[in-house]
């Protein structure tokens, strides 16, 4: 049985995997996101903080395009070329006791994850970190993005669209327990998404708590999942937009947490052996031009967490070293 976090006296080893995909996405501009955060000194950052950083490249650049044949479920084939590739990929660089990072590209990296977890003869575990639910169909908003559909295919909720459920396997993939949301500003959900939050029983930890609590609001959250090895994703645009302009989303403005913040829930959850992977989705590197260094902060507050270490603030806290 591993203990319930990673120990300060090993290095953990880090896979780091790109996914350079808006297929998925609202527009162009996600698919930018694994070069801008190596060029911020990601992969450096994973070093100093103490891991054994394998770099694995990029898997296919994917972009989105106009889906004028099927506007309500835009770039599904793409988008289920690039589940399976990760899933196929990602498969192979899990592994007990290291850690995989999956900077996105579209929320549905998050699915692909799951299913290389799946792929492992494990039962995927999540914890979304997100502003949405991400629980919509193409029947039930007409904004045809699947980055706002992942977890209604995840789930295999009724009126997602059967090529993308089946495409990592039996489904569904997650079931209700295996969830948890993490961030969440329900006010910012669809009515069909808060029915079905209600009808499947799945766990909310609210924006408003993560913002009082960050630590506290991440216990929560694992409490809430089942138990096992789980995965953590995070949408940025679950942050303050006006802390930390980064996120395709841009409503997000004065409200959400801060990087520090989001620093302090990710080092809750990555100090757990039981953390196998984060996923990074829906970051515009052209919107982190307004404030260049959000996006080094960003980079390094994820470094610590991967490395399963405690965040900026908290090293800060603590006492000089005598």
């Amino acid at each position: 049985m591993l203990s319930t976090t990673m120990s300060e006296e090993s290095s953990v080893r880090v896979s780091v995997l790109g996914v350079p995909d808006s297929a998925g996405a609202y527009c162009v501009g996600v698919e930018q996101a694994p070069a801008a955060l190596r060029s911020v000194g990601l992969i450096e950052a994973l070093a100093a903080a103490g891991a054994d950083v394998h770099d694995a490249g990029d898997l296919t650049m994917q972009h989105w395009k106009p889906d004028r044949v099927r506007p309500f479920v835009q770039n599904l084939r793409d988008e289920t070329e690039a589940l399976q590739e990760l899933a196929a990929k990602a498969s192979t660089l899990l592994d007990e006791g290291s850690r995989l990072l999956v900077l996105g590209g579209s929320c549905m990296v998050a699915v692909g994850l799951c299913a290389a977890i799946a792929r492992r003869d494990e039962r995927p575990r999540l914890i979304y970190v997100d502003r949405h639910l991400d629980l919509n169909t193409p029947q039930s908003t007409n904004e045809g993005s699947l980055s706002w559909m992942g977890m209604a295919h995840a789930l295999g909720v009724e009126g997602a669209a059967w090529e993308l459920t089946e495409a990592a396997g039996p489904a569904p993939l997650l079931t209700p327990a295996d969830l948890v949301y993490l961030g969440v500003d329900e006010t910012q959900a669809t009515v069909w998404e808060r029915e079905q939050v209600q009808a499947l029983s799945i766990s909310v930890v609210s924006q408003a708590d993560v913002v009082a609590d960050p630590a506290g609001a991440a216990r929560q959250a694992r409490s809430l999942l089942s138990a096992g090895p789980f995965v953590v994703h995070v949408d940025v645009d679950v942050l303050d937009f006006i802390d930390a302009p980064l996120a395709e989303n841009v409503n997000g403005r004065n409200s959400g947490p801060t990087i520090e913040q989001l620093g302090r829930v990710l080092s809750e959850l990555g100090q757990h052996r039981d953390c196998w992977a984060v996923s990074v989705g829906q970051l515009v590197p052209a919107h982190a031009a307004a404030d260049p260094d959000s996006l080094r902060r960003f980079a390094d507050t994820l470094a610590l967490a991967i490395a399963g270490k405690p965040s900026i603030d908290e090293e800060s806290r603590r006492p000089p070293a005598r």
